[in-house]
Order: structure tokens, then C-alpha cells, then sequence
């Protein structure tokens, strides 16, 4: 399986973007896709999740209420628009995925994710 995330960029405060994740080689029908980002010199934290097989989606506190997950199941694809944008988004965003259908304590986990795409950058700065 491999991951594909595009998206990121450079946007001003309160602005917005929409980052995307890709998956080939499997589909997501009963997985598990997440967003985790990473400051330079700080562990990576969960961003948002959803589970495919009911649809149901976590987010860490941080976003609630201005990111959204989503899935495209005839692209294989998982977005997360992210609105209001502050600083203190600015990282390294990732996606992964794993087969499993997790269970809300275990999507916050990145040691429960299989499959890792790249990265992609999100700056946000005036």
C-alpha cells in the first residue's frame, strides 16, 4: 500500500486548506485513516481519524470544530479540510492507514497505523 498526500502550503491565519491522501495497492473499505502532524523536535500527535466501515470520525480537541475528515470511497481517497487556521498548526502533515477497523482508544495511536504517506508541509504565518 502506498500513501500520496498533497495539499499543504503556506496560508495566512484564519485561512484555509484542504489536504488530500491517496491510497494504491488496497482500499480503504475497512480500514482505518488518520492525520497526524509533527513540529521539528516534538512527537507527532493525532490530528483527526475516520473509520471506513461506519464512517465515524475522531478529532483531537486542538481541531474540533475547524477540521473535517472526509472520504472519497470511489477514489480511495481521505481529505481533511482545515479551516480557521492558526500558527500553532504549522507542520508536517501525514497520513496513515491501517486494515483494522479501530476502536476510539486505539485511533489516537500512531503505533496502530501500518502504512505512513510522506508528509506534507502546512505553514501558517502572516
Amino acid at each position: 500500500v502506498q500513501l500520496q498526500a498533497s495539499g499543504g502550503g503556506l496560508v495566512q491565519p484564519g485561512g484555509c486548506l484542504r489536504l488530500s491522501c491517496a491510497a494504491s495497492g488496497r482500499t480503504f473499505s475497512r480500514s482505518t485513516t488518520a492525520w497526524f502532524r509533527q513540529v521539528s523536535g516534538q512527537e507527532r500527535e493525532f490530528v483527526a481519524g475516520l473509520r471506513w466501515s461506519d464512517n465515524n470520525k475522531f478529532y483531537a480537541n486542538s481541531v474540533k470544530g475547524r477540521f473535517t475528515i472526509s472520504r472519497d470511497s470511489a477514489q480511495n481517497t481521505v481529505h481533511l479540510q482545515m479551516n480557521s487556521l492558526k500558527p500553532e498548526d504549522t507542520a508536517v502533515y501525514y497520513c496513515s492507514a491501517t486494515p483494522r477497523g479501530l476502536i476510539a482508544s486505539e485511533i489516537r495511536r500512531d503505533a496502530n497505523y501500518d502504512y505512513w504517506g510522506p508528509g506534507t508541509q502546512v505553514t501558517v504565518s502572516s
